[in-house]
């Protein structure tokens, strides 16, 4: 990355919901993210199966339908309260993350935005396994956030390990800290069982981000941080104030596009704020 690219807008957002606690911080998020960005807005949530021709199973698929019609009403009048108008899409499918993206391919959509379950045993089950799904087989970029969490407006953490996922992440960064007005803070982690060669890279890497964002007129900082991965990054989030991680989807020793990184995966079921997972330029 010489420069910082014009891809990282967010003009389309998609917002999945099924209208339980655990979404209500990413509709709160989604909807601030709209009226902020002037962006369009698509809720959608799905039915798990179609009616059948032969009737079985016709009720219970009617009062599953008329449920979800009633959680995108609510989420279309938060947005219509918020000023902006809200599409509402619902889907039928067996595989709820497959329909959100199918929705995000068939609408464009530049962001998905979703929630993320509860602080309950290992960091991939907090997660939650559709979520995972989402981020991993997603082409644009997955918002994951916290049931608790609000619009960020204070400080971006911005988490780089030098690879072209990280690069794909500054540049969403930059586009959400010009358009809220936020300051910067980059950061690389130094590993333990890294080599000292692999640890002397976080410095020089830091300055690269650090000069391209100043160029692109954001207030941009670094610093570099000792542990692992995931703790440094939330002791970061903690001790600079930021309510928003932005960091990518895999890092240097990521296996694939279909594979969520396990640093970003506990990242997001560890962090208090909402998590950008930005994709490759």
């Amino acid at each position: 990355m010489t420069q910082l690219s014009p891809i990282g807008r967010f003009d389309r957002i998609l917002l999945a919901t099924d209208g339980s606690e655990f979404s209500a911080g990413a509709e709160r998020v989604a909807i601030a993210m709209c009226a902020k960005g002037k962006a369009a807005l698509t809720a959608m949530t799905s039915v798990m199966g179609r009616s059948d021709p032969d009737g079985i199973g016709t009720d219970h698929l009617e009062r599953a339908e008329a449920a979800a019609t009633a959680v995108l009403e609510t989420v279309d009048a938060a947005a219509t309260a918020a000023g902006i108008t809200c599409s509402k899409v619902l889907r039928f499918g067996d595989d709820p993350y497959m329909e959100i993206l199918a929705e995000a391919e068939d609408s464009n959509i530049d962001a998905i935005v979703v929630g993320r379950r509860g602080k309950r045993g290992l960091a991939r089950l907090m997660l939650g396994d559709a979520t995972a799904k989402v981020i991993g087989g997603a082409k644009c970029s997955v918002m994951v956030v916290p049931k608790a969490a609000e619009m960020w407006s204070r400080r971006v953490l911005l988490a780089t390990d030098g690879s072209r996922s990280s690069d794909a992440a500054a540049i969403a960064a930059a586009a959400i800290a010009k358009c809220c007005g936020t300051p910067v803070t980059v950061m690389s982690v130094q590993v333990p069982h890294h080599t000292r060669d692999r640890q002397d890279e976080a410095g020089p890497i830091i300055d690269r981000v650090v000069s391209l964002l100043r160029q692109d007129g954001v207030d941009a900082d670094g610093m570099v941080a000792q542990g692992l991965p995931h703790e440094a990054i939330a002791a970061a989030a903690a001790a600079t104030g930021a309510d928003l991680i932005v960091m990518g989807s895999h890092g240097r020793t990521g296996l694939g596009r279909l594979l969520l990184g396990s640093n970003s995966q506990k990242v997001i079921g560890e962090a208090a704020c909402p998590v950008l997972v930005a994709k490759g330029v």
